[in-house]
This record gives C-alpha cells, structure tokens and sequence, in this order.
C-alpha cells in the first residue's frame, strides 16, 4: 500500500533546467517511479545530453526547449503540453546563482537576472502550467527553493540570490494557499550546498569550502540524486497531505 503511493506511472511530469545537475536527478527519479518526462532547458544540447543519459538508464524522455524568463515561450510550452497530453508534475528546477557580489556594488543587470530567473521564472511556469492543471482540478507542482531562503550564507555575499529563494518558499506557500482546494498542491525542497557545476568555483576557494562544510552538522555537500529523492516524495501520493510546506534537505545547516 505505501509503495504505491510513490508510483507515478501514466503521469507526465515537466522538469524545468532538466537537462543536468540537480534537474537531471529529479527527471530520473521521477522516470524510475514511471512517469514520463519532459526536460525543459534553455539549451538544447544540455537538454539533449540529459535525454541521451535517461535513455542510457533504461528511460524515455521528451525535450522542450524553453527560456522560463520569457512569459511567450513558457505559455508555448504550456499549450503544447497541453495538446500532447497535459501535465501532472510540474518541477520548477530551472536557476542561478551568481555569487560573491556586495550588495552596495550588484548592478541593476545583476539583481534583475537573478529574480527573474529564479522568481520570475517560477512564478510564470507555475501560472501558465498552473492553468492546465486547474482546469482538470488535479495537479502537483515542486518548487526548487533554497536554505538560502531560510538563513544568509557565508562568506559569500548574496543578498540577490537568498532573496529570490526567499519570494520562492512564500509564492509556493501562496499558491498553496489559493489552489489547495482546486486539486493543487505546491510545495518545495530547500537544499544546501549540492556539488554540482553552479557551486563548481568552490573549489579554488578553500576557505570558503571549508566555511560551507563546517558549518554542516553532516560535514558535506548534499548529492544532486539526494534532493531528486525529496522532489519524488513530494511528486507522488505519499505527500498527498502536504501543501505549502517547504522541506529542508540541508545536512542540518540550518539547525546551527
């Protein structure tokens, strides 16, 4: 009976920056539980790597190649979505960082970029996504935040990058709020550090990295796969009690 609850067979679920790193690990939980994936990317060839490594795993995989930052490309994907079957799983991945900028010297390029990739752009997939999913009173959709959301990171210096997070964990709440009795959930995991290509540049950053791990009761950076687990779980009918929250997976950062 509780296994179940984790299948996602017949289900169609949209991955937003799906074709690598942490949205690569979402596609491919949700592929091993049976639904049927679509990676949304920018790129096409991350897009096709990412498909092109499901394949290799044993999994079939569409792509869509989608800017979340552009309002007339995400409500295209939508209603080719909408015509090819619909969607029951929106995963809202797609998102930047760009860090170690002072707030006093961010430019206006800078802040903007940032908000509208992370805020902006999670806010018009789930409206236009959204809509699809209201109209037969039945969907779920995950939102990617951050602990950044909850906590401000160093000694990085951010305030662009937590904030967005921040307006993402209250806009899932939100939406939580106004959809939950029209067959809507919307929640979203908050990670830590994950080790992959954005948090790349840690490397040359001893300090920095010791910084991050140090200040993690589990002494380590999260696993893109561990956070793919979370957004499953949040995904199926095993949360089918859950809106509006926002799941820490941190490695106890935060309890500090």
């Amino acid at each position: 009976m509780y296994l179940k609850k984790f299948d996602l067979t017949g289900r169609r679920a949209y991955v937003t920056g799906g074709g690598r790193a942490i949205g690569l690990s979402c596609c491919e939980a949700l592929a091993e539980a049976g639904a049927h994936v679509i990676i949304g990317d920018i790129s096409e060839g991350v897009a096709e790597e990412g498909r092109d490594y499901l394949k290799s795993k044993g999994y079939t995989a569409d792509i869509d190649i989608m800017d979340v930052t552009n309002t007339d490309q995400v409500r295209t994907s939508a209603e080719k979505m909408a015509r090819e079957g619909g969607v029951d799983i929106l995963v809202n991945n797609a998102g930047i960082a760009r860090s170690e900028t002072p707030a006093e010297t961010v430019t206006d390029e800078h802040w903007l970029n940032v908000i509208d990739v992370n805020l902006n752009g999670t806010f018009w997939c789930c409206r236009e996504f959204g809509k699809l999913m209201l109209a037969k009173k039945n969907g779920v959709i995950v939102n990617v935040g951050s602990m950044s959301g909850f906590i401000v990171n160093k000694p990085q210096e951010q305030a662009y990058y937590n904030a967005s997070k921040a307006a993402v964990h209250h806009l899932t709440k939100s939406l939580a709020a106004e959809w939950g009795g029209r067959g809507v959930r919307v929640n979203a995991v908050a990670p830590t550090y994950i080790a992959t290509p954005l948090n790349e540049f840690v490397k040359s950053k001893p300090d920095m990295y010791d910084a991050w791990i140090n200040g993690t009761p589990m002494a380590r950076l999260g696993l893109t796969e561990e956070i793919g687990s979370v957004v499953l779980f949040l995904a199926s009918d095993a949360s089918s009690l859950m809106t509006g929250s926002i799941v820490l997976a941190d490695g106890g950062y935060t309890c500090w």
